[in-house]
C-alpha cells in the first residue's frame, strides 16, 4: 500500500465483509496487505475494473473496484422516518466488544493467554465505530450494516448482506478475476 494525504478523507464504499485483496499498482504481479471487513475507504479513481482507493489513515492501494460496498453520498438526514433507533444499546453493544477484546489482549501480553485461546476467545467480536465531532458510523454486527448517528438517533448508511447471483465463470465471490483495461486515449 501506499502512503497518501488524509485530509478530507470521505468514504464513499466499504470493503465486503470477507475483505479484499490489494495491490500496490493496477497490476495483478503487486500485491500487498489485504483490506479488513468493512473497511470504509474512498474511492479516488477508477480504471476499468480497478479502483485507486484511499483509507482514513491515509493508506492507498488499487483493488478490484467492482467489490466494493458503495455507501449514500450523504449521512442519512436526521429527522427523515428511517432515523428512530436510539444510538445507546449499540454503543453499549460497541464498548462491551471492545471492552473483551482489550482482556483478551492484556491476557496475551500478560502471558496467561496463549495465541490459540485467543484466537478462540476473540472469535466472532466485531467492531467498527468512527466518530467525527456529532456524526458517528457504528458498525451493527446483529444486523450487518453500517449506522449513522447525530447523536439522538441512528439511521442505515450501508450493509454488508450479500447480494446474491453472480456470472458463471467468475470467483467465489461471484465475479469475474479483476483485469486492467487502459482509459481512453491509452489503448
Amino acid at each position: 500500500m501506499s502512503r497518501a494525504a488524509s485530509t478530507g478523507f470521505q468514504p464513499t464504499h466499504v470493503v465486503p465483509r470477507r475483505g479484499m485483496p490489494a495491490w500496490e499498482s493496477p497490476d495483478p504481479a503487486r500485491p500487498t496487505v489485504p483490506l479488513d471487513p468493512l473497511l470504509p475507504v474512498e474511492l479516488v479513481e477508477r480504471r476499468g475494473d480497478w479502483g485507486y482507493i484511499r483509507c482514513a489513515n491515509g493508506w492507498a492501494a488499487w483493488v478490484d473496484g467492482r467489490r466494493l460496498v458503495a455507501v449514500p453520498e450523504d449521512p442519512p438526514a436526521a429527522g427523515g422516518p428511517a432515523g428512530t433507533a436510539d444510538p445507546r444499546p449499540l454503543l453499549t453493544r460497541a464498548e462491551q466488544a471492545l471492552a473483551d477484546y482489550r482482556s483478551a489482549v492484556e491476557e496475551l501480553a500478560a502471558g496467561t493467554l496463549d495465541g490459540e485461546d485467543f484466537e478462540d476467545r476473540t472469535r466472532g467480536l466485531r467492531l467498527g465505530i468512527v466518530v467525527d465531532g456529532e456524526s458517528m458510523w457504528l458498525y451493527d454486527p446483529e444486523e450487518g450494516r453500517w449506522v449513522y448517528g447525530d447523536g439522538r438517533r441512528l439511521s442505515t448508511y450501508a450493509t454488508d448482506r450479500e447480494v446474491t447471483g453472480g456470472d458463471a465463470g467468475g470467483d467465489a465471490a461471484g465475479h469475474a478475476p479483476t483485469r486492467l483495461v487502459a482509459p481512453e486515449g491509452e489503448r
